[in-house]
């Protein structure tokens, strides 16, 4: 199975924070499944990181390469379809990192590992 990664699932994969569930859990460490980080994913840490809403150990620049590379996760980048699919997005989320993984996830047909409930009232499957 592929799952895409919402962007606090992947800070809590990688800090082992108990706030990610385990069904998430079991999901990622799933040696059989794909799990997969978006571009998406990056540009958010980044950002939070440079308006000190995100404190990270290192600076994103490595610690994020690292914890790809470390976790065995497939990078997925943002292609023009992912960009269209957004705009026949319901006006559920104002997150725009949220909605263009949510159009990530309709256009790959893949669900997305997430705790966010905004996320869940769109036609996208849910992993948590």
């Amino acid at each position: 199975m592929k799952a895409l990664l919402d962007t606090h699932a992947f800070l809590w994969w990688v800090t082992n924070d108990a706030q990610l569930s385990q069904t998430a859990k079991d999901t990622i460490a799933n040696p059989d499944n794909t799990i997969i980080f978006s571009v998406i994913n990056a540009w958010e840490i980044i950002i939070k990181q440079g308006t000190d809403k995100l404190s990270l150990p290192e600076p994103a620049e490595t610690y994020i390469p690292s914890r790809i590379t470390a976790n065995q996760l497939v990078v997925l980048p943002v292609q023009l379809p992912y960009i269209l699919q957004v705009s026949s997005l319901p006006d559920l989320h104002r997150d725009p990192f949220d909605r263009l993984l949510v159009a990530q996830s309709q256009v790959e047909q893949i669900p997305i590992i997430s705790v966010d409930r905004f996320i869940r009232q769109y036609p996208v499957s849910v992993i948590w």
